[in-house]
């Protein structure tokens, strides 16, 4: 947004000098992006009427003028102006003058004739870069003034720079608005005298589509000199925004826009055949813009159509067609709301950027549709002549603008200072919202053209942007400080991390997107597979259910680096449909180990990572539970060398040695080892219980029992686990024994039982009573003989 300030200060007189302007309005969030003088410096400069005009002697190019400066006698130049003609006006600088580029004017003689002062171009006194002839000045300037005064050139133009939610102020009414609430002045509006129209009937508006225009207001005018040249205020104002002058129509609407907001356009009413129509483009609708541009519509772009074609692209261009021209005495003018959902976007589309798309994307008030047009209908008679007919009006459902309670008590609160409900008042008084008391609190209802107040908060921020940011003292943060407990489930993470890294272990993050083929190699068929609608990339295209995938990937990276020995850890959340539906995101923890079980030393022969090496690992992270193992059969596993991991009866997860046919799709030198806990099924977080410790010996005995080889050891000691109560206090098997001594098809197990009370010394009545119950158990569930 770029104006002029003596524009803005026909609409307010403000106290402030140019530079207080741009830092109010910046400080209250209107940045100024830039501050700028309309000319340079100089001075010495007056309008000067050329009285008559001769041929120079000695030269064929020059002239001698005699020029009045409104002086007593005129003074004699000697020009070289192509464009010079008696009765014109133009800048004269006089002896003494100082031009830009502190160029001073002196007497001087030129091929023999003196020249007491110079007629300028717009170049010469620094307003264009370039120009052709001498600067022509309107013909009712007053001879002698200072051309400066008469042109109004110790001006300065202000460039804004708006957020997208401050669409109030793409106009000079807007900016206006702030500068009254920022100084509480009063703005002094535009005054014109509606222009009473004729009775006669006008041309049929249809609005298909009051949802997305909800007002629409036209009218058509008869023109009597449409080729009248458009006032040089308003030409130096348009200037001044950035906006060249393109005939009076043009201009008018490009004027009205700037004032008030509201963008307009101008049709050639005989061009518009039967009735205007407000509807959506039909698909692949041709219309050439303005600009020459040939466009293909679709049917979510709005237009502005007679009964056979679309005439233009609603709110954001004009179509060729129906342009109006100098010949064009009669038009019709629009003036619309149409809603930001309906225009956003679409002016991209075609790579076009408007005035009117800018506007109508972020809030158009909506309560200034028919004024606007009023006053372009104003300026248009005013200037070219003419009769105006009715205005023809469309007006559905305009948006609600609802009330906010605004809490005194929630400002304070927010700013960090003491505010009164008077001063909320008086301060939305000021930015024309309508305020009034609703107890100790104040509610308010948002103007029409403030389409970026809705909560409470936003009226707290106009709050603040009233009173200052400057102002708002500052104060120390100051804030009750209160220790939160640490959720168990994150406490159990750190717990593992740091046994993890104490065992050895670096800890992996990997993509939580894996491929379907390795999916296909781990998933669970109850579990089905989430596939992403966009995946960033082919070989990343479902969710993982398992952490597996990544680490392995993750192993094949360290490899290729020449790295030999691998334990890497990774904590993540898994993701995956339940035939019910419903979606799972279980976090888990998955282990991976390969190379040697330790770093090559002299006290210790190296070896390859097993599957017991990785099941101690799990062991020692679920110390103190109720861990036991069983036979399972995970695709991703070795058939042979697997287990599920269970705490008491619940089943908390997998390790294994990776299958042989992954081993060799990944092109690994030697299978490596994994394991995956659920850690939302961990509770690792158990108080620790009293046991009151036994003052009498300890006593151990040890059993070498005979069963059959197929019996396996986890099940067997499960079933002697509920022996371990005292005066049993541990009960383990330390040897395993095949060979001479032993059947063939059976097995030795050899078991260690510590026993000991806290009250007595056992006797040995009391021992053999107790080895006696572990040997029938073991006979009663699995045919043991003692050895």
């Amino acid at each position: 947004m770029k104006f002029s300030e003596s524009w803005l200060k026909t609409l307010i007189n403000y106290p402030w000098t140019s530079t207080e302007l741009a830092h109010s309005l910046t400080m209250a969030g209107i940045e100024v992006e830039a501050l700028e003088s309309v000319a340079p410096p100089f001075s010495g400069v007056v309008v000067g009427l050329v009285l008559s005009a001769h041929k120079h002697p000695e030269a064929d190019r020059l002239k001698v003028l005699s020029v009045d400066v409104g002086r007593e006698s005129p003074l004699q130049i000697v020009c070289g102006a192509s464009n010079v003609v008696v009765g014109m006006k133009a800048p004269c600088a006089t002896v003494g003058a100082i031009l830009p580029g502190d160029f001073k004017i002196k007497e001087a003689k030129l091929r023999g004739v003196a020249s007491f002062g110079m007629m300028c171009s717009e170049k010469e006194l620094g307003l264009k870069e370039e120009a052709d002839g001498l600067m022509v000045l309107d013909p009712a300037a007053k001879v002698g003034q200072d051309i400066r005064e008469s042109l109004r050139l110790d001006d300065q133009v202000l460039t804004l720079k708006l957020t997208p939610n401050r669409a109030d102020c793409l106009s000079l009414l807007g900016v206006a608005r702030e500068v009254s609430a920022l100084t509480n002045l009063a703005i002094t509006p535009p005054v014109f005298t509606l222009v009473e129209p004729l009775n006669a009937i006008t041309r049929e508006v249809i609005n298909q589509v009051p949802q997305a225009c909800p007002q629409y207001v036209g009218r058509q005018i008869n023109l009597t000199n449409p080729t009248a040249a458009t006032p040089p205020w308003m030409v130096e104002r348009l200037q001044r925004s950035g906006i060249k002058s393109h005939g009076v129509v043009v201009d008018v609407t490009n004027y009205v826009l700037l004032e008030t907001g509201q963008p307009l356009h101008a049709f050639d009413d005989q061009q518009i055949e039967g009735a205007v129509v407000v509807r959506w483009a039909h698909d692949k609708e041709p219309l050439v813009l303005l600009n020459e541009q040939q466009v293909s519509l679709s049917n979510d772009v709005l237009v502005i159509a007679d009964e056979s074609k679309a005439l233009a692209i609603a709110g954001i261009m004009g179509g060729l067609e129906s342009a109006v021209t100098e010949n064009s005495r009669h038009i019709f003018l629009e003036a619309a709301f149409f809603t930001p959902q309906a225009i956003a976007g679409r002016a991209r589309r075609f790579n076009l950027s408007t005035d009117s798309s800018h506007r109508f994307e972020r809030g158009v008030d909506f309560a200034y549709t028919v004024h606007a047009i009023e006053r372009a209908t104003a300026l248009l008679i005013e200037i070219c002549g003419g009769e105006a007919l009715p205005l023809i009006k469309h007006i559905s459902t305009l948006p609600s603008r609802p009330s906010c309670l605004v809490r005194v008590k929630r400002v304070e609160r927010v700013l960090g200072m003491h505010v009164t409900q008077a001063l909320i008042l008086d301060l939305f008084t000021r930015l024309g919202l309508k305020a009034e008391q609703k107890g100790e609190d104040v509610e308010v209802t948002p103007a029409s053209y403030r389409f970026d107040l809705s909560i409470e908060e936003d009226y707290i921020e106009e709050i603040a942007r009233l009173i200052g940011y400057d102002h708002i003292p500052e104060l120390p943060a100051v804030g009750e400080l209160k220790m939160y407990s640490q959720p168990a489930s994150l406490q159990l993470e750190y717990k593992l991390q740091e046994q993890l890294v104490a065992r050895d272990y670096q800890e992996a993050i990997s993509y939580s997107f894996i491929s379907e083929e390795w999916q296909a190699c781990f998933t669970d068929p109850q579990q089905e597979s989430l596939t992403l609608i966009n995946p960033i990339a082919s070989h990343l295209s479902v969710m993982r259910t398992s952490i597996w995938p990544g680490l392995l990937q993750a192993l094949a990276v360290n490899l290729a680096k020449q790295v030999e020995r691998v334990r890497l850890f990774e904590m993540g959340r898994c993701f995956y449909k339940e035939e019910s539906g419903k979606i799972e995101q279980p976090k888990k923890l998955a282990l991976l180990a390969y190379g040697k079980q330790l770093n090559d030393q002299w006290g210790e022969k190296s070896r390859t990572v097993d599957f017991y090496d990785m099941k101690a690992d799990v062991e020692a992270l679920l110390h103190g539970q109720e861990v036991s193992f069983d036979a399972s059969q995970h695709k991703g596993l070795h058939p042979g060398r697997q287990a599920r991991i269970f705490i008491g009866d619940l089943a908390v997860g997998y390790l294994g040695e990776l299958h042989p046919r992954l081993v060799k799709q990944l092109g690994l030198p030697q299978s490596c080892l994994l394991a995956e806990l659920d850690l939302d099924s961990l509770n690792l977080n158990k108080l620790p219980s009293y046991r009151e410790s036994s003052k009498y010996p300890p006593v151990t005995r040890d059993l070498a029992v005979i069963v059959e080889d197929k019996v396996v050891v986890g099940t067997l000691l499960a079933t002697l686990k509920p022996l371990i109560a005292p005066p049993i206090q541990d009960l383990f098997l330390f040897d395993l024994y095949r060979g001479p001594g032993v059947p063939q098809g059976k097995k030795s197990l050899a078991f260690r039982i510590v026993m000991q009370d806290t009250e007595k010394t056992l006797t040995d009545i009391d021992i053999d009573l107790l080895v006696t119950k572990v040997l029938q158990k073991l006979k009663s569930e699995f045919q043991a003989e003692l050895r």
